[in-house]
């Protein structure tokens, strides 16, 4: 398949009622808050796994459509076919002197074995060719096939107002030992909710490292809107509340490297509070504005929902 031929700059907008949508493990799983302005944030590495879940979900190992970064799946396992690819088979076990000597050996012949699993693994996986990887597990001093720079990234969503996370109490009648159940009938725990929080992200899809390096294509990139615009509906658990993508808003590039900053497209998004509103609590208590009037050349705009 041929690499896309445009750039892509996109703004999505998801929110959150009574739950958490990216608890941090270092603050007690609270949700995670930029400390000197209340606001709401959602880490990348957070959305690009609810992105890679929906992959996995809908094309269920389909060639070509298969996940590196999955849960329960060693990255050994994945490289190890890719080193199979150019007849080096579990390079990843293999002691470094014995990998060195078949490396060699396939470089004598003319094959650049780094590149040749690059691509291999580039043409099997979709996130690889979506958001890169770091394939170093089997380097050893022998295999380098390093970075992969993928041409999607995704920043970290902030929420359009401060949010403020709620500490709930809730109790089980579920015990965990025959102790405790004759010294206690219940249990007590916590859990931390966002009442209500409208998240926004921006992203950028390259054109030029698509050429470059993963191959990534048209229909990797309809499968990658399809799949942020559908991240949380097979993702749902009571501890995320009820989450949606409410918009995204894709600015198109007529070329390669583009035609206009992508921070002045995001500028064109504005999002606020209706008239009235002190407290959010739905997405209809704001109003989002996209201005296409006078776009630069070269660029056009689509809101997807």
């Amino acid at each position: 398949m041929e690499a896309i031929q445009n750039r892509y700059d996109f703004v999505v907008l998801f929110d959150v009622e009574n739950g958490n949508p990216n608890g941090d493990p270092d603050a007690g799983n609270m949700p995670r808050v930029d400390p000197e302005t209340g606001y709401g944030l959602v880490t990348d590495v957070c959305l690009k796994r609810k992105i890679r879940n929906y992959v996995d979900t809908v094309k269920d190992n389909t060639d070509g459509y298969r996940i590196y970064i999955k849960d329960g799946v060693p990255l050994n396992r994945s490289d190890n076919e890719g080193f199979a690819a150019v007849g080096i088979d579990g390079a990843a076990e293999m002691k470094n002197e014995d990998l060195k000597k078949k490396v060699k050996a396939k470089k004598d012949a003319g094959t650049d074995v780094d590149a040749e699993v690059r691509d291999y693994l580039c043409k099997n996986f979709f996130d690889i060719r979506t958001f890169g990887a770091v394939i170093t597990t089997a380097v050893k001093g022998a295999l380098n096939c390093g970075q992969v720079r993928g041409p999607v990234q995704l920043c970290f969503a902030r929420s359009v107002d401060p949010i403020l996370p709620q500490e709930v109490t809730i109790t089980r009648v579920a015990i965990t030992t025959e102790a405790d159940a004759e010294n206690k009938g219940t249990e007590m725990g916590r859990k931390y909710i966002v009442p209500y929080g409208l998240y926004r992200c921006e992203g950028f899809v390259s054109a030029n490292l698509a050429r470059k390096t993963t191959g990534f294509s048209d229909e990797d990139l309809s499968l990658l809107w399809d799949a942020i615009l559908n991240m949380f509906e097979h993702d749902h658990s009571a501890a995320r509340g009820k989450m949606a993508v409410r918009e995204l808003i894709v600015f198109k590039h007529e070329s390669e490297l583009g035609r206009a900053p992508a921070w002045k497209l995001f500028d064109r998004v504005q999002v606020r509070k209706k008239e009235g509103v002190t407290a959010p609590r739905a997405y209809t208590d704001y109003i989002v504005s996209v201005d296409t009037e006078n776009l630069p050349n070269g660029v056009t705009c689509e809101r997807k929902a």
